[in-house]
């Protein structure tokens, strides 16, 4: 269970790496099209969704890796079993936070599909197509959260310091 959900987790950054290069590809063509006096429709927009498409995906990732910032304040004050329920109740209000993040991000997308909603911009795109990725990473989120209070839960949780963090002290 734990090599599919790091995959889980590994495959949706990928997939957040694919969108920042077509981010990349978007800014380009745009910087392009008016250097070279031609117009591509929608660049923007779909920039936009990629943006978006790429900072949902990355969450779960990022959160599994220890890179998503905590004010440590005063969880570096408490030791023990304080220090623990305060990991358990921080994990269950995100673990909660995520879902109805989920859920209404899903729902967002189902009611764009059903009225039919589409862009304003000139690419008229469908808004559910976009919307589909911000869905997908709330969802692996909320997996991802589920997993650490679990794992905090059974005392088996690595609390993970990125190298960054060691540095800036």
């Amino acid at each position: 269970m734990r090599r599919l959900l790091d995959a889980l987790y590994d495959g949706a950054a990928a997939l957040a790496a694919v969108f920042m290069v077509g981010l990349l590809v978007m800014v380009l063509l745009s910087i392009l099209g008016r250097q070279l006096h031609f117009h591509v429709p929608g660049t923007d927009s779909y920039a936009g969704y990629m943006m978006a498409a790429a900072g949902f995906l990355a969450l779960a990732h990022t959160l599994k890796r220890g890179e998503h910032i905590r004010v440590t304040l005063l969880l570096s004050k408490l030791q023990g079993k304080s220090r623990r329920g305060l990991e358990l109740w921080a994990l269950f209000a995100a673990t909660l936070l995520a879902a109805l993040s989920a859920f209404y991000s899903a729902r967002l997308v189902w009611q764009s599909r059903q009225f039919n909603d589409i862009s304003t911009g000139n690419d008229a795109t469908p808004l559910w197509i976009p919307q589909l990725a911000m869905a997908l990473g709330t969802l692996i989120l909320l997996i991802a959260f589920v997993d650490e209070l679990v794992l905090e839960w059974r005392g088996r949780r690595s609390h993970a310091v990125p190298d960054e963090a060691v540095r800036n002290e």
